[in-house]
């Protein structure tokens, strides 16, 4: 009788696709017009090491694959053994950094290096040892795969919940937008403010956008889950505002954490969490409706934010060259994450319709 293949746990799996595409919009970033230098698209492997590096390229470089490297062997552990999902992954990894590498000759605006190559390969080799240690926890029987299993939707939808979350968790480092602040259209547009910047106007929009945000996030959030928990509900809102700190922190050392703390933030995060008990209140047809509304309306206000002629440290550090590729992929997160949001919304809402929708714990 053949022995039966494990199958790849799809968590790990869709996870390690998710950062290799937020890899390569990063490393091709920005991108333009392409040309052909006409040089060996291999020879950087071979060119001599660069003369000027920085110690944060290196460090930033390796940190961007260590969690492609833990996943990779997360999603490889069932069909290999433990060396061979090490060895997988690291091949993994280093195959997909040089060929950003060489993608990167054709765009005038990136250089291929092989420092590059090298600070990636390590962080990808390290990432992998750590997922040997504790990549199983992904897996079928882990410990977080067995609570994705309690606590979010079954099949793809809770696989796309996941990544909806970590999205928007992401989107939150962008310093450029209001608190929340989602589907900015105009600077991949290269539009201009539609209203002239007053105190009051950008301050309303401050406000409007969190609580749009709240309501419709929250609402995503709570009919992706299983078991309903409010308690789950706000931690993903407390993460979301620490690593709005955290990107400040680290980009402005000296008070950046809390930039974004303004009166329209505050004011909107109190607003936004009474708006959203309400919403949750009204009868569970209403939900979806009201989740799109608020949707729809924050991306509205963001859009008709006028433009905020007084840059924050943050925000001018975050344009600069260190940061300047993953500001890129920030701001396309920031400004694609509603697109993306409601197509799942109206799924879910199809689902429940159609009573297909596993029955819910509201402890």
């Amino acid at each position: 009788m053949q022995a039966r293949i494990p199958r790849t746990p799809r968590l790990p799996r869709n996870l390690a696709l998710l950062w290799a595409l937020l890899i390569a919009y990063a490393s091709l970033h920005p991108l333009g017009a392409v040309r052909d230098a006409g040089d060996d698209l291999f020879g950087f492997l071979l060119a001599p090491w660069p003369r000027y590096w920085t110690r944060f390229d290196v460090v930033a470089n390796a940190l961007g694959y260590m969690p492609l490297g833990f996943l990779l062997v997360a999603a490889l552990m069932p069909r290999l053994r433990a060396l061979g999902a090490l060895l997988g992954a690291i091949a993994l990894t280093s195959g997909l950094s040089i060929a950003m590498e060489v993608l990167q000759h054709f765009l005038p605006t990136r250089v291929p290096s092989n420092l590059d190559v090298a600070s990636n390969a390590l962080g990808g080799a390290l990432g992998a040892l750590l997922g040997l240690r504790w990549g199983r926890l992904l897996g079928q029987g882990g410990a977080l795969a067995r609570w994705r299993s309690r606590r979010i939707v079954r099949g793809h939808a809770g696989e796309i919940a996941l990544a909806l979350l970590f999205l928007w968790w992401l989107a939150q480092i962008d310093p450029d937008t209001p608190l929340f602040g989602l589907g900015d259209l105009r600077g991949l547009l290269g539009l201009e403010a539609p209203v002239d910047f007053t105190e009051k106007r950008y301050r309303a929009v401050e406000v409007g956008a969190c609580i749009c945000a709240m309501v419709s996030v929250g609402v995503t959030g709570w009919h992706s889950m299983r078991t309903r928990s409010p308690w789950l509900l706000g931690a993903a809102f407390v993460v979301a505002l620490m690593v709005k700190a955290g990107s400040g922190a680290v980009l402005v050392p000296d008070g950046g954490a809390w930039v974004w703390v303004t009166p329209g933030a505050l004011i909107g995060l109190a607003g936004g969490a009474l708006a959203l008990t309400v919403a949750l209140r009204l009868p569970a047809t209403l939900h979806f409706s009201v989740a799109a509304l608020a949707l729809l309306a924050g991306v509205a206000l963001v859009n008709l934010a006028p433009e905020n002629p007084y840059p924050s440290a943050v925000s001018d550090a975050w344009r600069a060259g260190h940061f300047f590729n993953f500001s890129g992929l920030t701001r396309l997160t920031s400004a694609l994450w509603p697109y993306f949001a409601l197509p799942y919304l109206m799924s879910l809402q199809l689902k429940e319709s159609r009573g297909r929708h596993p029955v819910h714990d509201h402890r």
